[in-house]
């Protein structure tokens, strides 16, 4: 298979069109990606209002412990997590917790003063400073190696349509949130195409079915495999949207405003966000991502479950009300089931033109805005860790004696061999990174 130099001219001599490019550029044998240098990719997914401790963190330090019932979905990564204990938010200033927790949580700084009123004194505004996922992609977009082209996607699941510091937790830059893509039919227009009528979606496959023949001669027998994986995906999400659409245009159900009208659709909204993410990685359409499911203060009812109280509602209540802690136990299992399914499509999906799977070379990142949630506080703040993306030391539980989170968020940007010595507040980052290797 000859080597192809000059994607220029390659498009050219073919005639392709720019429909198809997003389907061929990443094929291995064309020569266009990069392969000498190991790609890799981080995603950090949130889920709000805390967790239940006794029920969430392993009571062992090191290579052997026992996962409580909230990360037991993970079993079948634990030679490939870490549990970090003892990571707090340190940063004060203006705002609530559930405000500082979410705009503090990626970028480790200060809120602005604003007019955003919530259970403080003090009202607060957006972030002052950028977030880690941005700061990652920055640097990897210089470089033309490590280029993407989108650099990073911001997935979304319910998040309110409203914007304030309790829906945000991406940021470009001081006060520059970044809103997620919480509905599938944009996420996926955006990724393939500009098409916006969800209800009269057409292929965006049909355009392209000659400039596929036309390459099809060109590459190796595996790209071929994987083009016909690509393309098989893109037919079959295509037929899900057009499904799913019809039946949401004809029975929108009555909710109580504020409440996301895709309450009940959750979870198949969850898995079609999920879905799209890794495809886009195949596609390395970018390296880095970020999953919000709800939002800081998030009040879906998990019906599926069997549970008609908000998730914020009953994140209130006492640890003495056991029926409470039940219900939040199962409702902090569901997110932990939603974030091994990432891990498993990622693990079950090879590595395009490289060696093992997406997941040996993707961070994931489980993490919270409370480290528990009747009690408010920013200490102990989950992070879960799962993924050979960054060549740390996996299969372990680590308990820290309240560190800032900032040193986690250093990590992750040394990870990427971008060795900054501060992110966020400096006050915060005098002992470097965690040695997580």
């Amino acid at each position: 298979m000859p080597f192809v130099s000059n994607r220029r001219e390659f498009i050219r001599d073919l005639g392709l069109s720019s429909a198809s490019l997003p389907f061929i550029l990443n094929l291995p044998s064309l020569g266009f990606a990069n392969q000498t240098r190991r790609k890799q990719r981080l995603v950090i997914m949130f889920s709000p209002n805390g967790v239940i401790p006794d029920n969430f963190w392993p009571k062992e330090e090191g290579e052997t412990f026992t996962l409580k019932e909230i990360l037991r979905p993970l079993e079948p990564f634990q030679k490939q997590m870490l549990v970090l204990h003892g990571l707090c938010d340190k940063v004060r200033g203006d705002g609530d917790n559930h405000m500082r927790g979410m705009g503090c949580l990626l970028t480790g700084i200060e809120l602005f003063p604003g007019n955003i009123q919530g259970g403080s004194h003090t009202p607060a505004g957006w972030a002052s400073g950028l977030s880690i996922d941005q700061e990652i992609k920055n640097f990897l977009q210089k470089d033309p190696a490590t280029r993407t082209r989108f650099g990073s996607l911001e997935f979304g699941v319910m998040v309110p349509d409203r914007a304030d510091t309790w829906t945000r937790m991406c940021y470009a830059g001081p006060n520059k949130p970044i809103a997620p893509i919480d509905d599938p039919y944009q996420m996926f227009a955006k990724l393939y195409g500009k098409t916006k009528d969800r209800a009269l979606l057409a292929s965006v496959l049909d355009e392209v079915t000659e400039d596929l023949k036309k390459v099809s001669a060109t590459v190796s027998a595996e790209d071929r495999r994987l083009l016909e994986e690509h393309t098989t995906f893109v037919r079959d999400m295509e037929r899900d949207l057009k499904s799913t659409a019809t039946t949401i245009e004809h029975a929108v159900p009555t909710l109580d405003p504020g409440v996301k009208r895709e309450n009940d659709r959750m979870p198949q909204i969850t898995k079609m966000q999920i879905d799209l993410l890794v495809n886009s990685f195949v596609s390395d359409f970018a390296r880095v991502a970020t999953l919000q499911i709800t939002n800081s203060v998030g009040q879906p009812k998990m019906r599926w479950l069997g549970i008609n109280e908000g998730h914020h509602e009953l994140s209130h209540e006492p640890d003495s009300n056991a029926k409470a802690v039940e219900k939040l136990t199962k409702i902090n299992t569901w997110y932990c089931e939603q974030f091994a399914y990432l891990a498993k499509r990622l693990a079950e999906t090879p590595e395009p033109g490289g060696a093992g799977s997406l997941l040996d070379n993707t961070l994931l990142v489980w993490t919270n805005e409370l480290g528990k949630g009747n009690s408010h506080t920013l200490d102990n703040i989950p992070f879960v860790l799962v993924g050979g993306g960054l060549d740390f030391k996996m299969g372990r539980s680590l308990k820290f004696r309240r560190l800032p989170h900032n040193r986690l968020l250093l990590s992750l940007a040394h990870g990427f061999g971008h060795r900054i010595d501060r992110f966020g507040n400096p006050d915060f980052c005098t002992q470097g990174p965690l040695n997580l290797s």
